[in-house]
């Protein structure tokens, strides 16, 4: 049961992480397909520091919410595990179609890591902090960077895109918490992360 109502959950956040990629591809095309995976991972980098900083500082200026910031690091890591995968290109090799293709691919891989994890796991994100996710986030963050200074070569950890995918899973994790807190808060408006 506990489960059901977390495939249903992801499968709702993904369904607007999905159609955000959607409408920015109908907008830019996949003018993304030029960036390195090193730049993807500091736009990665970018939203979770912002993040964090409004968790701490209690306040943000800037009025795109944390949960928009949560859906641009799963479509940014998806777009990373498609650059792993198809590596960088200046021209428009790859149609619409296809990259949508490959970006519900990731996102299915993340889906059933989640769901392999949450059968070990008991679901124990589902009692922790927003924040405490957060800092999960960054740390992986900062271990692909590493990774990337390796040139990918690790001795005994998991690759780069198994990162991706942890953050793609803890992010839809957050959106989910956040989600649950606005609506047991009775809010319209989003409220902060903490």
């Amino acid at each position: 049961m506990k489960m059901e109502k977390t495939i249903q959950q992801f499968n709702e956040v993904i369904s607007a992480c999905q159609n955000i990629f959607i409408k920015k591809m109908n907008d830019y095309g996949t003018s993304w397909r030029i960036l390195r995976p090193s730049s993807l991972t500091d736009q990665i980098f970018i939203k979770a520091e912002r993040i964090r900083s409004i968790e701490m500082k209690g306040t943000m200026k800037i009025k795109e919410d944390c949960r928009s910031e949560y859906i641009g690091i799963i479509n940014y890591c998806s777009m990373a595990i498609i650059q792993l995968e198809k590596r960088i290109s200046d021209k428009d090799d790859i149609n619409e179609k296809e990259i949508l293709s490959l970006y519900l691919s990731k996102i299915n891989m993340a889906k059933d890591l989640m769901l392999n994890k949450n059968h070990d796991y008991n679901e124990a994100w589902r009692k922790m902090r927003i924040s405490s996710i957060t800092d999960l986030i960054l740390m992986k963050i900062k271990r692909i960077k590493k990774i990337e200074d390796h040139k990918g070569k690790t001795i005994i950890s998991e690759g780069i895109d198994a990162n991706y995918l942890d953050i793609i899973n803890y992010s839809i994790f957050a959106i989910i918490l956040y989600d649950e807190k606005n609506k047991k808060n009775n809010l319209s408006t989003p409220a902060l992360l903490i």
